[in-house]
């Protein structure tokens, strides 16, 4: 099983959806907790845009909130980032606390089964976990698509 992760930093609205539309991506899984995005350049990724976007594109589109972390969990995130000095968009990799809190209180708590399954149902060969973050490693969809790895021996494929 392969799974692909795309982050949204970095791309153009067209950029974006070619690199979809070229790897041939079939289910988006979108694992945020917020579904917006601030400001205008990113606001092609808000909830209602995307999907309206991804159904044009055929992409079936799933929202999977229990795996976003909490907001207890990204507030530690944003904490390591300011005494780090360094802005969430600069960011390369995940605070410690926040691997340690995100794999306690998310992923030991959902069954990465449901997601496997749903995988299943909907016939998909190439889904996509997304969240924001440029670099995977700065994302928690890392972490994730580890896991997945990890239990199911799934090819991990970052666009």
């Amino acid at each position: 099983m392969n799974i692909y992760t795309i982050g949204v930093y970095g791309f153009t609205p067209d950029q974006f959806f070619e690199k979809l539309i070229e790897n041939k991506i079939d289910l988006f899984i979108d694992i945020r907790r917020r579904r917006a995005v601030r400001g205008s350049t990113f606001s092609f990724v808000n909830s209602k845009k995307l999907q309206q976007k991804l159904e044009t594109l055929g992409i079936e589109y799933i929202h999977v909130l229990d795996l976003a972390p909490t907001n207890e969990i990204r507030d530690l995130q944003k904490e390591t980032d300011r005494n780090e000095g360094i802005h969430k968009r600069e960011r390369l990799g995940l605070g410690d606390v926040f691997i340690k809190e995100y794999k306690e209180r998310v992923l030991k708590k959902y069954d990465l089964k449901d997601l496997v399954s749903q995988l299943a149902k909907s016939h998909s060969k190439k889904p996509v976990l997304f969240c924001v973050e440029r670099e995977p490693k700065a994302c928690h969809r890392s972490l994730v698509a580890n896991e997945l790895k990890n239990q199911f021996s799934a090819t991990i494929i970052d666009l």
